[in-house]
């Protein structure tokens, strides 16, 4: 069974940083390219930031500069960090991989 859990989210205030982390099992984690995913009220889900199995990584334009993913195959967890944020951030994001997603983690900016 594949489970993926997010944490790391919370109430920010604008300029901040918050570290998002994607505890996986149940999948070699490894081969997959992963993905963070936000949906914010009213909005549709859109990618934030993929990185592929070799490391490459591609991100949505409204965070390039500010978010950064990794991953650490040895302890099956994808990370986002996240600097610079600003009230559009605010949203549910989902890791992401394949086909399976976790439960989401809510991020706030607001002052």
């Amino acid at each position: 069974q594949v489970v993926l859990v997010e944490s790391g989210g919370g109430l920010v205030q604008p300029g901040g940083s918050l570290r998002l982390s994607c505890a996986t099992s149940g999948i070699m984690f490894r081969i997959y390219t992963l993905a963070w995913y936000r949906q914010a009220p009213g909005k549709e889900r859109e990618l934030v930031a993929r990185i592929t199995s070799a490391g490459n990584t591609n991100y949505n334009d409204s965070v390039k500069g500010r978010f950064t993913i990794s991953r650490d195959n040895a302890k099956n967890t994808l990370y986002l960090q996240m600097n610079g944020l600003k009230p559009e951030d605010t949203a549910v994001y989902y890791c992401n991989c394949e086909s399976n997603w976790g439960q989401g983690t809510q991020v706030t900016v607001s002052s």
